[in-house]
């Protein structure tokens, strides 16, 4: 499950124009109701308690084009046009049929915008006029990114006194200046997509079959929305909104698709939720107020794998199934469990349309790069992405019906496949693998012990702080590779997070809020300030921090290398001639990365961070810091978070050895058990790090505190 934000305004658009109507590339001019009946679509349904509250609202009924507009583009009552035409045929004012309609305060409108855009729209329009155009006629992409980068330059050097170090500083002072005003949020997109193997046999299988798939994809959908009811439901009240209270529920409309741009077989379903629900209970109940994004944020990791975790076990109870690892994963990232029997090459032939996305968009912004001088900013980044879609994207098509689309993908198959080896698969997807017949955990403390171990050994892996999110999201990954029935996954995935919560495996670090006494006498908060819970509405629900011994005894070891100075410095003369080396050929450092090559360079501190927001520079400095440290005789080593960052950061080191921190960790590993498994092979670099080597980790904040304490323990020992 994905999560996006929708704006208000024009945000709707994306619903209506695409979402809709099943991401079509035509519509021409019929509405959705045409649209549904000609093509045998279904019409997006309403889901969520909140639908409760609309007065005279019919949840039952098919979603209309104009609700989505007034819900999420105007934030009123879905039914706004029949309430207003109906206090208007009563006698009332167009104020009193607005009042009707509303739920709650309007959206905000958009804010001032900021210096750098106003001045881009100057210098656009005055292009367009001295050519004689319209000046609000939209200008090639090419040639709006070349005025960017000119008004960026200038603007910079007008805050700074200079001109920018390098492209990536450049790129950074573009993307805060040119970040655009906020917007209300009129709801939130939420996408469900089974995994690929689950899609491609929902399209080939025979009806009864398909069936079942996607009613099940339909029922955990729906599910899992209930589920983030019952934990993401809040608003804020109070000033400030110190106060985080409960709703009544969620309004979302649900719209199910089945098939990308491409036309490739894609089950999934957009969930569009409003930003508006209504106080549960109390003095204000009733009152329209705005959804409390944080929990539904917090929460969207451990929805999508509760969703991926509640299908598999759904198919695998309906159908038979099973799911195995997808073997030749990506390195560093979690295997897929993907439909055992299903033919690899069908999931390949029906992802290409993403692969000669990403393909052109590589290309894109590599030329970008040597355009303009610079990297693409995230907002030029995500149009090229956009122009990569267009430019890769097949002819068009109408729309096809579900007959149609059945058609077209099982004589794909066909091709594909062969009629023989279709058939084959469709038969064998249903037998149970060898794994299936293993046992499957009964469930016994021990069982839950291990698994609430393993859930905290991954997660403080990455992080040095969880919340119960956390643990709970990778507990849904732990509990579904375990097997179990669905009607037995909630209270596992329950029981897991709850071990995983409890001493010694998880340390609280958040004060509770414990009742205080005062002559004897304890006070408690009373009914009125607490949640349905119990717990008090002056508390953000689901906040609450833990670490773990392992966690803390790395900080403990970070801390105190941090604390030695008895590591090799280099004399002050020859940094000072490091810089004027760089200021020389044309880079010269500001006064902050001058200070920063400085204090590296001749602490002698075993351990030290430079941080600083992106964009400013940083790389530059340490590119300088290396080659003093090298000019002095000193050794550096580059570790980064992958191998492709690795890459980049050789280039900036002038081809020192760089690698990643994965690599170091293996490495040290291997050398440790070397006295038992006798001789090993590790990177050169690893053997050659000693009293003169530099270190350098980019992007330090990505790896975790006990991966982190491993290294530098390990690299100051040399």
């Amino acid at each position: 499950m994905s999560l996006h934000k929708l704006s208000a305004g024009d945000g709707y658009t994306y619903l209506t124009r695409q979402v809709a109507v099943q991401d079509s590339t035509e519509r021409g001019l019929s509405g959705l109701a045409e649209y549904y009946s000609e093509k045998g679509e279904a019409p997006g349904v309403w889901l969520g308690r909140g639908t409760a509250g609309l007065t005279g609202f019919e949840p039952l009924l098919p979603v209309g084009e104009r609700q989505m507009v007034a819900l999420f583009g105007e934030g009123r009552h879905p039914d706004a046009d029949r309430i207003e035409a109906a206090v208007i045929a009563a006698g009332g004012s167009v104020r009193a049929a607005l009042l009707a309609s509303r739920l709650g305060k309007a959206f905000q409108a958009e804010g001032a915008p900021r210096a750098f855009r106003v001045q881009l729209a100057g210098r656009f329009a005055q292009i367009n006029s001295a050519a004689g155009r319209p000046r609000l006629a939209a200008l090639p992409d090419d040639e709006r990114a070349a005025i960017r980068t000119q008004l960026a330059g200038e603007m910079f050097a007008d805050e700074y006194g200079r001109a920018p170090a390098d492209a990536r500083e450049l790129s950074g002072f573009l993307a805060r200046a040119g970040r655009p005003s906020s917007r209300a949020v009129a709801g939130y997109d939420l996408t469900f997509t089974p995994v690929k193997s689950v899609s491609a046999l929902w399209a080939v299988a025979d009806p009864v079959t398909a069936e079942v798939i996607e009613r099940a994809h339909t029922e955990v959908v729906a599910e899992t929305l209930g589920w983030l009811e019952d934990r993401a439901s809040f608003t804020r009240l109070g000033a400030g909104g110190v106060r985080q209270v409960e709703v009544r529920g969620l309004i979302a409309a649900a719209f199910l698709h089945r098939d990308s741009r491409a036309g490739d077989p894609n089950l999934h379903t957009h969930v569009a939720v409003s930003n508006k629900v209504q106080v549960a209970s109390g003095p204000d109940a009733g009152r329209w107020m705005a959804l409390d994004g944080r929990p539904l944020h917090q929460l969207a990791v451990a929805a999508s794998e509760r969703y991926t975790t509640r299908l598999e076990a759904v198919l695998r109870d309906r159908l038979g199934v099973t799911f195995a690892d997808r073997p030749g994963g990506a390195a560093g990232k979690r295997p897929v469990r993907e439909l055992v029997g299903v033919d690899p090459r069908l999931l390949s032939f029906w992802s290409s349309r993403r692969t000669a996305i990403d393909f052109r968009r590589a290309e894109l912004a590599s030329r970008f790069q040597t355009d303009h001088g610079r990297p693409p900013t995230p907002v030029e980044a995500i149009k090229l992405a956009q122009r990569a879609t267009l430019e890769t994207r097949q002819a068009k098509h109408e729309p096809r019906s579900r007959h149609e689309q059945r058609h077209v993908w099982h004589e794909q198959a066909q091709h594909l496949l062969g009629s023989g080896r279709l058939a084959s698969m469709l038969a064998g997807v249903h037998q149970p693998a060898a794994s299936a017949t293993a046992p499957r955990p009964d469930g016994t403390p021990l069982w839950v012990e291990q698994a609430g171990q393993q859930v905290v050994e991954t997660v403080q892996g990455g992080r040095a702080t969880w919340r119960e999110a956390h643990l709970r999201a990778e507990a849904e990954r732990v509990v579904r590779g375990a097997g179990l029935p669905d009607a037995q996954l909630d209270d596992a995935v329950d029981r897991v997070v709850a071990a995983a919560l409890a001493p010694p495996l998880s340390l609280p670090l958040s004060p509770h809020l414990a009742p205080s006494s005062r002559d004897g006498v304890t006070l408690e908060e009373p009914a009125a300030l607490r949640r349905s819970d119990g717990s008090s509405v002056y508390r953000t629900a689901g906040s609450d921090l833990f670490s773990s011994a392992a966690v803390l005894a790395a900080e403990s070891r970070l801390l105190e290398l941090a604390g030695r100075g008895d590591g090799r410095a280099i004399p002050g003369a020859m940094v000072e001639l490091a810089l004027l080396e760089a200021a020389a050929n044309g880079r010269p450092l500001n006064d902050a990365q001058a200070h920063l090559v400085r204090a590296m360079a001749t602490s002698g501190a075993r351990v030290q961070l430079a941080l600083a927001p992106a964009g400013t520079g940083k790389t530059t400095a340490l590119r300088v810091l290396a080659r003093a440290w090298t000019d002095s005789g000193g050794t550096v080593v580059g570790l980064a978070p992958s191998a492709a960052a690795a890459a980049v950061l050789r280039a900036e080191l002038d081809g020192a050895p760089t690698d990643t921190l994965a690599k170091l960790l293996w490495s040290i590993d291997q050398l440790t058990a070397l006295h038992s498994d006798g001789a090993v092979v590790v990177p050169g670099w690893v053997h050659e790090i000693g009293p003169s080597t530099l270190l350098l980790l980019d992007e330090a904040g990505m790896a975790g505190t006990v991966d982190l304490a491993r290294a530098a323990q390990y690299v100051t020992s040399r």
